[in-house]
């Protein structure tokens, strides 16, 4: 890779990561490749992994193989994801509770993908 190509490539990267710091669902995760050898261990198969992988000893994985070929390995149990309701509370001054009298709608008032909100039948 020349210089020029790498430069714009930097370039391109910090316009993507400009864009998607407001959105960082959005930024692709880094990834990286490591060259490793499957062996016998026992009666089993074994991967050697690497160590700066950053995965501690003793974690429990799933390994993924769709149609015979090998895809990757996932953490068992992936902790799930907690929402921080600190963050955004207070955060929408401008909302007020409904009223009881507009929390109740007609039968049939409402009908998904109809536009209008009549009944087609």
């Amino acid at each position: 890779m020349t210089k020029r190509d790498e430069v714009n490539e930097d370039r391109h990267r910090f316009a993507l990561n400009r864009v998607l710091g407001s959105a960082p669902w959005l930024k692709p995760s880094d990834k990286t490749r490591h060259k490793v050898k499957v062996f016998k261990s026992g009666n089993s198969l074994a991967v050697r992994i690497p160590a700066g992988t950053r995965l501690v000893a003793g974690t429990e994985m799933e390994l993924v193989v769709e149609d015979g070929q090998f895809l990757c390995y996932e953490p068992a149990n992936q902790p799930k994801r907690k929402f921080n309701i600190a963050k955004v509370a207070g955060s929408a001054t401008g909302l007020h509770p409904i009223a009881p009298e507009n929390r109740l709608f007609e039968d049939g008032a409402f009908v998904p993908g109809s536009g209008d909100g009549a009944d087609d039948a």
